[in-house]
């Protein structure tokens, strides 16, 4: 996508049906894991926002969905997630199949878990 976009709505009425109608069903599983969770394009792309911070952004390809960053996953999770992580630690979401929405949310569960436990850490003292 060439265009430049001020919000998550421009940028997916811009999208193909196909893409328009997946990148909806992705928000709507990011919106389920975090409610009140924010949006705005950065980097280009939509950014979902935790406490002001970016959390994780998806991108509109010509045949695919990103999601990226895709944490590091163990057990059950990482072998469902397998055949959709790319290389660049990314989840590429084909739109010529089935959308897994429920495996969208729970990666982002995991996202929201990690920040938690991040902030609860602290500053780490030196």
């Amino acid at each position: 996508m060439a265009a430049k976009f001020t919000s998550v709505e421009e940028y997916v009425a811009a999208l193909p049906e196909e893409a328009r109608a997946a990148m909806e069903g992705i928000r709507r599983s990011i919106h389920a894991v975090v409610p009140g969770v924010g949006e705005q394009i950065s980097y280009a792309m939509p950014t979902f926002t935790l406490d002001g911070r970016p959390l994780v952004h998806v991108a509109a390809w010509q045949k695919h969905i990103g999601l990226y960053p895709l944490p590091s996953l163990d057990g059950p999770l990482a072998d469902e997630v397998a055949p959709y992580r790319s290389e660049t630690d990314t989840m590429r979401l084909p739109l010529d199949g089935e959308i897994p929405y429920g495996l969208v949310g729970r990666v982002v569960a995991v996202l929201v878990d990690r920040r938690a436990a991040s902030d609860s850490a602290g500053p780490q003292a030196e």
